[in-house]
């Protein structure tokens, strides 16, 4: 019984909870609002929109990088496009750190939608507006919730590549560290669990579950909370040593559309990625949420979407400071 009333009081608490997906967002000394763009750039989101289609119509897995992408930008000094600066003399890249080396993706896209964008109205549109809407469209795109994304973002002089390596969560993490990760960035266990839904598209290299298959505890056991036959399945294409890079969908039910399969998977025991498994196995209230979003998955799409909007106000640039950059990566 208590089980059943702890279900439904998080199903109640999530159903009176006001969406406020537009509106203005403040921080960082100025304020972000959907209309910024609307008499200096009103073709911008026309611009971002069309290319993000294109990108995803010859590569599906763009759509998931592209999330991914404003994701590790925002949880390193805030959403400021510095994860898209190349080194240089001054510049040490976080394209380097260990959770983008190999992994992060989607870079050209961003510097063709910002060419198209200069050409239309010069040094006005910034980096980090353009990725907090290409991950907004990629979700659209993908059958996943919409909503107003605040605008307003100017784009960081510097990257922080110690940042990148330490803020971000990793596969491997314990709960409460990716907890401690989040909450360090203003965002608290609805937005962790809501947020990590957005594994319902996209895939992972062998080398970030691989641990789960082989050694999860360091007793050279495989991890007792991955279904076994799954394991067995995965065990075939990520072997022991090699195929580092082979890649598995993180959601092998509907791997390219945006739904609630992912936690559904997570009460099989299905959740690819530790990091995704322990959601279920090891926090109370973040059982309760993966089972909420299992079973409803309007609810999961306006938790998502509000979310969303909370990770892109995380420290962002505006008013005086930063800059807009005329090339993403300088």
């Amino acid at each position: 019984m208590a089980h059943s009333m702890g279900f439904i009081t998080v199903l109640s608490l999530l159903a009176i909870v006001p969406l406020c997906l537009s509106g203005k967002t403040y921080g960082g000394g100025g304020y972000l609002y959907p209309q910024f763009y609307d008499h200096s750039c009103p073709k911008a989101q026309e611009i971002v929109k069309h290319f993000v289609a294109k990108a995803v119509a010859e590569d599906p897995r763009m759509a998931a990088s592209l999330l991914r992408l404003h994701f590790h930008d925002c949880f390193v000094k805030g959403c400021d496009a510095s994860v898209l600066l190349d080194s240089s003399g001054t510049i040490i890249s976080e394209k380097r750190s260990n959770p983008n080396r190999d992994s992060a993706r989607g870079f050209e896209v961003i510097d063709e939608i910002k060419a198209a964008i200069e050409k239309e109205c010069p040094h006005t549109v910034s980096c980090a507006d353009i990725m907090a809407l290409a991950a907004r469209d990629s979700t659209v795109l993908t059958g996943g919730p919409n909503w107003d994304v605040p605008l307003g973002r100017r784009d960081s002089r510097d990257a922080s590549l110690s940042g990148s390596n330490n803020n971000i969560p990793a596969p491997n993490n314990t709960f409460q560290t990716i907890l401690t990760k989040f909450k360090l960035q203003g965002l608290d266990i609805v937005d962790l669990v809501a947020l990590s839904g957005s594994h319902t598209i996209g895939n992972a290299r062998c080398t970030s579950f691989r641990q789960r298959l082989y050694n999860q505890a360091g007793n050279r056991k495989p991890d007792y909370t991955l279904d076994q036959s799954y394991a067995a399945h995965l065990r075939t294409h990520c072997p022991k040593s090699g195929g580092d890079q082979n890649l598995f969908f993180l959601d092998f039910v509907s791997p390219v559309k945006f739904d609630n399969s992912y936690f559904k998977n997570l009460l099989a025991y299905k959740g690819l990625l530790s990091s995704d498994e322990v959601l279920f196995t090891k926090n109370a209230e973040s059982r309760e949420l993966v089972k909420t979003y299992a079973y409803n998955q309007e609810l999961f799409f306006q938790q998502f979407a509000k979310s969303m909007i909370k990770m892109g106000n995380i420290s962002p640039l505006t008013g005086y400071k930063g800059e807009i950059r005329k090339y993403c990566r300088k």
